[in-house]
C-alpha cells in the first residue's frame, strides 16, 4: 500500500513538473512578444538547466536569439532542438531563416525543403525558400515559391508584394502592378508598396501613374528621401524639370550624403542649361564617391558646354581609367579633342571606340581619321 501512495506520489510530482515547466514556457513567450528578448532569452536558460532536452524552450530561445541577432546562437538551440525531434517543423524553419540571415541560403533552402517534405501545406515555408531562392537568383524557383504561399494561403499583402517584386525584376511590369495593386487593397497605409508600384509604372513609361503612386507614399512616409528621388525621375521624365529640381531638393536635405541624389540633380541643372550648378552638384558626388565614372562623364559634358576642354579631358580620362570598357567615353573625349584639335589622339580615342563597338565612332573616323 505504500509502494502505491508512493507511485501515486511521485506521479503527480513529475506532472507538476511538466506543468511548472509549461507555464515558465508561456511566461518566457510573453516576454518574447512584448519585445524583451533577453528576458525571454533568461528565462528559458533556467527552464533548460533542469530540461535541457525541453525543444520548445530550445526553440523560443532560439527565436529570441535570432531577435537579438545572435544568429549562430540560435542555429545551435534550434540545432539541440532537433536533435530532439528531427521532424520539428518550427525548428526547422527557424534555423533556415537564421542561415539566411548569416548568408548561407543554400543551407537555408535544404531546411526549408525539408519543412514542405513533412508538411506541403505550409504557406511560411514555401515563402521562406523563395525569398532564399531569389537571394541566389533562382528567379524562377522562387516565382513558384511565392506563387504556390498564395495558392495556400492566406493571402496577405507581404505574400503578393513578394511576388511582385520578383516579377518586375523579370521585367513583367504589367503583372507586377496588379500584385502591388492586390497588397494595397489588403493593406491600404504601406508607404512602400505605392512606392513599388509607381517604380512599375515608371517601368511601363506610364509616368503620370508613377507620380500619382510616389505622391500616395511620400504622403504616408514624407521622410524617406527614396520616394522624393523616384518621383523626381518620373517627373524629369517628362521634362518637368523644375518638379524634378524641388524633389531632388528634398531628397538631398533629407540625406545629404547620397551621391546619386547629387548627380541627378546635376543632369536636372544640365537639361536647365545651368551648367555651374550642375558641375557642383557632380562635384559633391564625386566627393562622397570617388569611384563612380558616371559622375565623370556627366561633370565632363557640363564642363564642355562651358568649353572647359581641359577640365572635360581629365573628368573623361578619369571615368576611362575607372571603367575601360565604354565605347561612349572613349568617344565623347575624342570629341573634346577634336574641338581641341588633337586629331591625332582623338583618332585612337575613335578607334578604341570603334572596338568597343561604336557605330557612331566608326563614322567620325570616315571624317577625322583618312
Amino acid at each position: 500500500m505504500h509502494k502505491v501512495i508512493g507511485v501515486f506520489f511521485i506521479f503527480l510530482s513529475g506532472q507538476g513538473i511538466l506543468l511548472a515547466q509549461s507555464g515558465a514556457i508561456e511566461s518566457a513567450k510573453q516576454k518574447f512578444d512584448n519585445g524583451d528578448y533577453h528576458g525571454a532569452a533568461s528565462a528559458l536558460t533556467k527552464i533548460l538547466e533542469t530540461d535541457p532536452r525541453n525543444k520548445a524552450a530550445l526553440n523560443l530561445r532560439g527565436e529570441a536569439r535570432m531577435a537579438l541577432e545572435d544568429f549562430y546562437g540560435a542555429i545551435g538551440d534550434f540545432n539541440f532542438a532537433l536533435e530532439s525531434d528531427s521532424a520539428y517543423i518550427a525548428a526547422l524553419n527557424n534555423r533556415g531563416e537564421a542561415k539566411m540571415y548569416l548568408g548561407d541560403d543554400e543551407g537555408a533552402i535544404a531546411d526549408f525543403d525539408r519543412v514542405i517534405s513533412i508538411d506541403p501545406r505550409l504557406a511560411d515555408a514555401y515563402t521562406n525558400r523563395g525569398l532564399a531562392r531569389y537571394n541566389i537568383e533562382d528567379l524562377q524557383g522562387a516565382y513558384f515559391d511565392f506563387s504556390k504561399a498564395l495558392e495556400i494561403g492566406p493571402a496577405d499583402a507581404d505574400k503578393y508584394f513578394n511576388r511582385g517584386v520578383l516579377k518586375a525584376e523579370l521585367g513583367e511590369f504589367v503583372s507586377a502592378i496588379d500584385d502591388y495593386t492586390r497588397a494595397i487593397e489588403l493593406e491600404k497605409d504601406d508607404a512602400a508598396l505605392y512606392n513599388y508600384r509607381g517604380v512599375a509604372h515608371y517601368s511601363t513609361g506610364n509616368f503620370n501613374q508613377a507620380i500619382a503612386d510616389y505622391d500616395a507614399a511620400i504622403k504616408l512616409d514624407p521622410e524617406d528621401p527614396l520616394k522624393f528621388e523616384n518621383r523626381a525621375l518620373a517627373r524629369s521624365a517628362k521634362e518637368d524639370y523644375k518638379g524634378a529640381l524641388e524633389d531632388y531638393d528634398k531628397s538631398i536635405a533629407l540625406d545629404p550624403e547620397e551621391p546619386d541624389a547629387y548627380n541627378l540633380r546635376g543632369v536636372v541643372k544640365y537639361n536647365l542649361e545651368d551648367h555651374d550648378g550642375a558641375i557642383s552638384d557632380y562635384t559633391r558626388a564625386i566627393e562622397l564617391d570617388e569611384t563612380n565614372p558616371v559622375y565623370y562623364d556627366n561633370r565632363a559634358l557640363s564642363r564642355t558646354e562651358k568649353e572647359d576642354f581641359s577640365g572635360a579631358l581629365e573628368d573623361y580620362t578619369t571615368s576611362i581609367e575607372l571603367y575601360p570598357q565604354d565605347p561612349e567615353t572613349y568617344y565623347q573625349r575624342a570629341l573634346v579633342k577634336i574641338a581641341m584639335n588633337n586629331q591625332y589622339d582623338a583618332c585612337l580615342d575613335l578607334k578604341q571606340a570603334d572596338t568597343l563597338g561604336s557605330s557612331e565612332a566608326r563614322d567620325l573616323m570616315k571624317k577625322h581619321c583618312k
